[in-house]
């Protein structure tokens, strides 16, 4: 019976990009590269396949004319102004970063309660308190991103969010935050509760390039 293969994900940093390629090269084969679009698609002697996608779409005209890889590098690492929104329903983080610095941020934390496996008015009763608690937590980082993210608006080259997307659909759902929104990348960084450490840490997240792998069998 054939196995059947899975492709998986990684985020590559663009200083590693190179050297990964040679690393799949040296396991799956010489490649063929294609762009198309803002993607780098390759295919192995084996018959392994990966795609390449950057953090901040779209790339220059013919980016794959010549060196499509140098060229993908160049862009994910070229110096930002990219701002970060960070949200979970216990916590909330906004910053923006000036190339590799932390220039403005605010992060803060607003407790909501897990659900009850509790019945009857019990029940009721913690759903209504956890519903309100779930309103202000949004309330809090909605504030908070128009605070810290609407004054720079201007100097941004990107918005990259972050943490559970049913919060930040709701938070950026906010006609406050109208003006973000056509700068909020299509991916959403994994990140745990956003805390002043998880900030300063995203910015390597938000450039990375994200590699989809098929390994052949």
């Amino acid at each position: 019976m054939s196995s059947v293969s899975v492709a998986r994900t990684v985020d590559i940093g663009p200083e590693r990009l190179e050297r990964w390629l040679g690393g799949f090269v040296d396991r799956h084969g010489e490649v063929v590269m294609s762009a198309v679009g803002d993607s780098l698609h390759l295919i192995a002697t084996d018959g392994s396949r990966t795609t390449f996608d950057p953090p901040f779409p779209p790339l220059p005209a013919n980016w794959g004319s010549s060196d499509p890889v140098a060229a993908l590098v160049e862009h994910a690492a070229r110096p930002r102004f990219v701002g970060v929104l960070l949200v979970r329903l216990g916590g909330y983080a906004a910053g923006a970063f000036d190339g590799d610095e932390l220039v403005a941020s605010k992060v803060g934390s607003r407790q909501v309660h897990g659900r009850s496996s509790a019945g009857g008015w019990s029940q009721q009763r913690f759903a209504r308190r956890r519903e309100g608690q779930v309103k202000v937590a949004l309330e809090t980082a909605i504030h908070t991103a128009a605070v810290v993210l609407l004054p720079l608006l201007p100097r941004f080259d990107a918005v990259v969010t972050g943490g559970d997307r049913q919060a930040l659909r709701s938070v950026l759902a906010d006609v406050r935050l109208a003006a973000l929104r056509p700068l909020v990348t299509a991916r959403i960084l994994d990140v745990p509760d956003p805390k002043a450490r998880v900030l300063r840490d995203s910015l390597p997240a938000c450039r990375a390039v994200r590699v989809t792998i098929d390994e052949a069998s």
